[in-house]
């Protein structure tokens, strides 16, 4: 079988032997932007056991593909031998992380605690507890909520300096804007210094990651444990990863793509990765999978000389659905696409993984009464109902993968689990209609 079969085992979980150490390989895979001394950081990371950490804000109620990256780099450390936690933003999440464009809306304490528990959970499935390096998960409100304002500002406001915090990217533009920046935003960066601090003196944690447009937050800590504790700690911020035409990866008119199978389906989520361009595939799979640098080299190959096979974008969506969605979902995706497309069975297909399917295609409602004709137009496949019937005098009209030539059928008899019908004109043109309830 090979490497790009989507009947494959995924890749196991575990770091490339062919590199010397796990700095070099998170390097090759360009999850290192901007880090503090990297020649010390390749020591460290060479050397005993460590305690890093990476924090999750719950501004949402679900992690999405910017935060995979972090978990990710969090993964290899972990197989390294290294000690991660995971920080749940209890606190931090309140507040909110300044954007460089508005305020965010403070959510209120109930909500951001019911958000914190299930990011604890997503943390959790992609870092294995237990042993002398297991996942450790903490939430910041623990240590923050005792604080009194003038523990608060006598204590850690002190080392800050306004000049320096000016600076910050994301304070920077805030203030060069109309908004401006509120007191309470522009206090987040101190309260992540806070953090690095409080696991640095409980856990002896002297490593973050996170984003680099975070860069600012990051340091914040390095600086706050170096002017009390007197000691050097380090960051490393991966870089934004977007797109080879300059757009930020995984938003598509505003939607970020979620690692919640309620926000974004796993038919949803292979489909992204399937769809991804061939100049930025291999790339992709350096971040985002264990494939080996040999296996990469490899597809980056086929890139190169059959890009119409996209065996790489196959194999990309199949390890990456499998790592957030399991192998089970990511079977029933690739059934899925596999039979809107006539090689496969869409009646065997489970009620919910045909609805995802359907919700990616051009899609309508429409009554029980609709005609085949009346659901071409209504999805836009042909203009007209005399359109309609040409296309299916020529044979060029199916529903769920079946010729139809009465276009005056009604499509509630051919619907599947009694409210879906993939519809298609010819060979490739699909579109889906649902029946109004």
């Amino acid at each position: 079988m090979t490497s790009t079969s989507p009947a494959a085992v995924p890749a196991p979980q575990r770091n490339d032997p062919s590199f010397d150490t796990v700095w070099d390989e998170i390097v090759y895979r360009g999850l290192v932007h901007v880090s503090t001394d990297q020649d010390a950081l390749r020591q460290l990371l060479a050397g005993e056991p460590i305690t890093y950490y990476c924090g999750f804000d719950p501004t949402a109620e679900s992690l999405h593909l910017g935060n995979l990256v972090q978990l990710l780099l969090l993964r290899r450390l972990q197989l390294a031998g290294h000690r991660p936690i995971g920080l749940v933003g209890g606190s931090t999440g309140l507040i909110g992380d300044p954007r460089p464009t508005a305020e965010r809306v403070l959510k209120s304490r109930e909500q951001t605690a019911e958000w914190v528990s299930k990011i604890r959970v997503q943390v959790e499935k992609f870092l294995p507890a237990g042993g002398d390096n297991g996942l450790r998960v903490v939430n910041n409100l623990d240590w923050t909520e005792p604080l009194s304002a003038i523990e608060f500002l006598r204590d850690i406001g002190k080392h800050f300096r306004v000049n320096s915090m000016l600076k910050k990217d994301a304070v920077s533009a805030r203030l060069n804007s109309d908004a401006g920046i509120s007191y309470t935003e522009f206090s987040y960066q101190i309260l992540q210094g806070l953090d690095f601090r409080e696991l640095y003196r409980t856990f002896d944690c002297v490593l973050q990651t996170g984003g680099s447009d975070q860069w600012g937050n990051l340091t914040s800590g390095t600086e706050l444990i170096r002017r009390t504790e007197g000691v050097s700690v380090h960051a490393i911020g991966t870089p934004l990863i977007l797109n080879s035409d300059g757009t930020k990866f995984g938003k598509s008119e505003g939607n970020a793509v979620w690692l919640d199978e309620r926000l974004t389906s796993p038919y949803a989520f292979y489909q992204f990765w399937l769809n991804q361009d061939d100049a930025d595939v291999v790339d992709r799979l350096k971040v985002f999978t264990f494939l080996s640098r040999v296996e990469i080299d490899e597809l980056a190959t086929q890139v190169a000389e059959r890009p119409f096979t996209r065996d790489a974008q196959k194999r990309l969506a199949f390890e990456v659905t499998s790592l957030v969605h399991g192998l089970d979902a990511t079977r029933a995706a690739i059934d899925a696409s596999a039979a809107l497309f006539g090689q496969g069975d869409l009646a065997a297909l489970p009620a919910e993984v045909l609805s995802a399917a359907v919700d990616e295609l051009p899609h309508s409602e429409v009554p029980a009464d609709t005609t085949v004709a009346q659901a071409f137009v209504a999805t836009g496949l042909v203009a007209s109902l005399g359109a309609a019937r040409r296309a299916a005098a020529e044979g060029g009209v199916y529903v769920n993968n079946e010729r139809i030539t009465d276009e005056a059928t009604l499509v509630m008899s051919l619907a599947l689990h009694g409210r879906h019908a993939v519809l298609r004109r010819g060979k490739k043109t699909l579109a889906a209609v649902t029946i109004a309830v």
